[in-house]
């Protein structure tokens, strides 16, 4: 069995954080949780994700400034990193681009399932979900 993909969530709204890690689980994902940049920091060095969908505002430190230290820290440079933000200003996407956003979602403007086939597209995971692959594996 092919090992599962691994995604770190960083949001401060902790109902959001509770839908987006039941689908990613359902999706058959690994998925780590946290609230705050800070953590983000942490985390990514110790879970060592596939992919990151990050918030933009935050406390302790912003998704902005949390995705250029990604960047320029060798361990974390390659990782896919998606920024899922209620910050809709195109000056925002821009800024994301500039300090290495692989892609960037306004939550207004996205449903669970877009969130979900874009963390796909950039894993390279075909459209139907791992879950399904894995029990077609079994039979």
């Amino acid at each position: 069995m092919e090992e599962k993909k691994k995604i770190l969530l960083v949001e401060d709204d902790e109902t959001l954080l509770n839908v987006y890690k039941s689908r990613f689980e359902l999706e058959g994902f690994e998925v780590a949780e946290v609230s705050d940049g800070e953590q983000a920091l942490a985390k990514v060095m110790e879970f060592k994700p596939d992919l990151i969908l990050l918030d933009a505002m935050m406390p302790k430190i912003n998704g902005f400034d949390v995705l250029d230290i990604i960047r320029n820290t060798p361990e974390t440079t390659s990782i896919k990193v998606i920024m899922l933000t209620a910050l809709s200003q195109e000056s925002n996407k821009e800024h994301a681009r500039f300090v290495g956003a692989d892609d960037y979602l306004v939550k207004s403007q996205v449903v669970i399932g877009d969130i979900v086939a874009k963390v796909k597209q950039h894993l390279g995971i075909p459209a139907k979900t791992q879950f399904l692959d894995q029990e077609n594996e079994a039979a």
